[in-house]
């Protein structure tokens, strides 16, 4: 799961590039559906905002498929 705030330990992921980030408020944002979601540079920010839907899907396939046991949901192997 990547991108959003409150990910164990506070850590906070680019939904983009995968990047770790240690001082998120300072980096670039966006909101979309009511979350929040940091980018360790502008071109990540521009490409997550030209295809937000794909990557909050991608996010909630990651989570489906980590929180089903035994089973693999929304096409990810």
């Amino acid at each position: 799961m990547k991108g959003v705030q409150g990910q164990g330990q506070g850590k906070h992921w680019d939904p983009v590039c995968g990047k770790q980030l240690d001082t998120p408020e300072y980096q670039p944002s966006s909101e979309y559906k009511k979350r929040r979601y940091f980018f360790c540079s502008e071109r990540c920010r521009h490409a997550f905002e030209r295809q937000a839907e794909r990557f909050r899907l991608n996010e909630l396939a990651r989570v489906g498929a980590l929180m089903t046991p035994g089973r693999v949901r929304w096409g990810i192997a």
